[in-house]
């Protein structure tokens, strides 16, 4: 099982214009990290789950990378 990684520093709300946050957990393929690796309660990966949806849809974020 992979290690969690970002349990130390976990915010309580993820918002969706804050895109350096929400780029911490996307993947290089542009996929939403699972929670065995953000380390997030199952709330808190629904949140930002939402979150970077909705920043994919206002194109803050892109829905795949470049590669």
């Amino acid at each position: 099982m992979a290690p969690k990684r970002f349990k130390k520093d976990v915010t309580t709300y993820f918002d969706y214009k804050d895109v350096k946050t929400l780029g911490r957990y996307i993947n290089a393929y542009g996929q939403i990290e699972p929670i065995g690796k953000t380390g997030l309660s199952m709330k808190q990966q629904r949140q930002l789950a939402v979150a970077i949806k909705r920043a994919r849809h206002l194109a803050l974020l892109p829905f795949v990378t470049q590669g």
